[in-house]
């Protein structure tokens, strides 16, 4: 989010970008964090929420958010496959001032494989600067 509290607006989009599963990215994560995981079954979710995070911190590091508050309602639809593209999306749902210098803003994170379908969800709640 490139914007200051109150530049941001309810309903507003943002591209996260895009990532792809890549096949030994996809190994080495099996082998590290989920051994015994068939790779023919696609990311497992744990791998699924890192490439969110990555996409999240990527899209998030010169923003005028000051603290991430939570992360939830977290939702797993699917196992993307190695070689899947994935895109990221970020839709501000609501925000709240809530002093002079700050407020809190309310988005649904969304990651969508290369057909559109819907990956990965959940919610996050913000402190930005105002």
């Amino acid at each position: 989010m490139p914007a200051a509290f109150d530049d941001i607006e309810i309903g507003q989009v943002v591209s996260l970008g895009a990532c792809a599963v890549q096949t030994e990215a996809l190994r080495a994560f099996v082998d590290a964090f989920t051994p015994g995981w068939p790779l023919e079954r696609g990311a497992p979710d744990a791998m699924v929420f890192a490439i969110w995070a990555r996409l999240d911190a990527m899209a998030h590091a010169d923003s005028p958010q000051t603290k991430r508050l939570g992360v939830d309602a977290l939702r797993w639809l699917r196992n993307p496959p190695a070689g899947e593209l994935l895109r990221g999306r970020m839709t501000v749902m609501a925000k709240d001032p809530v002093g002079e210098g700050k407020g809190i803003v309310i988005c649904q994170h969304d990651l969508l494989d290369e057909a559109g379908r819907l990956v990965f969800s959940c919610l996050t709640r913000g402190v930005f600067a105002r």
